[in-house]
């Protein structure tokens, strides 16, 4: 995976000024934009897309102090209109062309960046693979902001706004893999953005056949392989770094790339305040 990235890092500056077909570079390195999008946020940490923006925004600085005309500038780096050059200028650089063109900066420059592993060993990596057939993750759902690291305040006042009883109702619908009360995010953007918008449903996995009572948000996975990594510690922070460490560590040194589906956290085991627990981080995977 570290080649591919690599490769995919060359392409982009080979390819500043024109509209990037990642899917195909994915098909042609022999994997998939969804997982070389993943993997490049997480070790890189920001979107490939705010990468590129960047990258092109250093590119373009020299341009604008050189003179060239902005118009000439923007058309060249795929902009409809100096007001949408301007605007991304303005937002990498923290000042505008005119401004930048008259007083020389300030310029921020986005360095070409260049992955390497490194084997550490500080991070145990207990995971196995599980084949399941199609189920069903029925319970209540809701759109909440992406936060990498902490406790998420928008799925924490959604879980505590839910009765006591309703943890007990779902507990009791449960009836396929990951068992039990889960914490599920679907609809994540690939590019794994902090603050883009993804769906939360707090409920449990059910037989595919299994009717889902009508006050409940479901959704349909299909069959397919999954990651699963069993962590225990401190909460919600050694669930993050395992869920970090998939990208640094695992995804590179294993055979295995991530297919589109939900994430699914399993709780096997906490303490009453929920300060450590015992979790299973289940991951859509498929052979690459």
């Amino acid at each position: 995976m570290i080649a591919e990235l690599n490769r995919l890092v060359d392409y982009i500056e080979q390819h500043l000024s024109e509209d990037l077909d990642v899917a195909a570079l994915a098909w042609e390195l022999g994997t998939t934009e969804y997982h070389l999008r993943r993997m490049f946020s997480s070790l890189a940490g920001m979107p490939l897309s705010e990468y590129i923006r960047r990258r092109r925004m250093t590119m373009a600085a020299a341009d604008v102090v050189r003179g060239d005309r902005l118009l000439d500038i923007a058309t060249w780096f795929g902009y409809g209109s100096t007001e949408a050059f301007g605007r991304a200028f303005r937002a990498v650089h923290g000042a505008s062309p005119a401004e930048v063109r008259r007083d020389g900066g300030p310029l921020r420059t986005q360095p070409l960046i260049r992955f390497r592993l490194t084997v550490e060993g500080n991070t145990t990596m207990d995971a196995r693979i599980v084949d399941r057939p199609a189920f069903r993750l029925i319970g209540h759902a809701t759109r909440v902001p992406l936060i990498h690291v902490g406790v998420n305040p928008a799925i924490q006042e959604f879980v505590a706004a839910l009765p006591a009883a309703e943890h007990e109702r779902l507990k009791s619908l449960s009836s396929a893999e990951p068992a039990g009360l889960l914490q599920v995010t679907a609809d994540v953007s690939p590019d794994y953005a902090e603050g883009t918008e993804l769906t939360y449903l707090h409920g449990v996995a059910t037989d595919d056949s299994a009717p889902a009572p009508d006050d409940l948000d479901a959704i349909s996975v299909e069959p397919g392989s999954w990651a699963v990594f069993r962590t225990s510690g401190p909460y919600p922070a050694a669930l993050q770094s395992t869920w970090a460490a998939t990208a640094s560590e695992w995804f590179p040194s294993n055979p295995w790339r991530l297919r589109p589906g939900p994430s699914i956290v399993a709780v096997l085991d906490r303490a009453d305040d929920f300060s450590t627990a015992t979790t299973e981080l289940w991951m859509p995977v498929e052979a690459s």
